[in-house]
């Protein structure tokens, strides 16, 4: 598993409306879904080797996955919510991972 990278400002990426324009801040990390993946607004269930971002877009949270090394992002469904403190960023990122990196199942 990577470990969060708490660098500048994402660009770029498959979803226009994703990544680019409003992220103030996000964090990424590789991992592996569970036996049942990860349900997203856009095409269902994803499997496997994903990224997780956490994006951070005026004040509200939004969680995102990827096939690992894929272009295209989609939102976690239920994965929207607002941050009060941006300085939670870190926390919530955390609590994400560790609710979907399931390599063990």
């Amino acid at each position: 598993m990577a470990v969060a990278d708490p660098g500048p400002p994402v660009g770029g990426g498959g979803d226009p409306g994703s990544v680019d324009g409003g992220v103030t801040a996000s964090r990424t990390t590789d991992i592996v879904a569970g036996p049942g993946g990860v349900m997203t607004d856009e095409v269902g269930v994803v499997t496997g080797e994903l990224t997780l971002r956490t994006e951070l877009r005026g004040g509200q949270v939004v969680l995102r996955v990827q096939y690992k090394d894929a272009d295209e992002w989609y939102v976690v469904t239920g994965g929207r919510t607002v941050l009060a403190d941006p300085a939670d960023l870190d926390a919530v990122h955390a609590i994400a991972v560790g609710l979907l990196h399931r390599p063990e199942g």
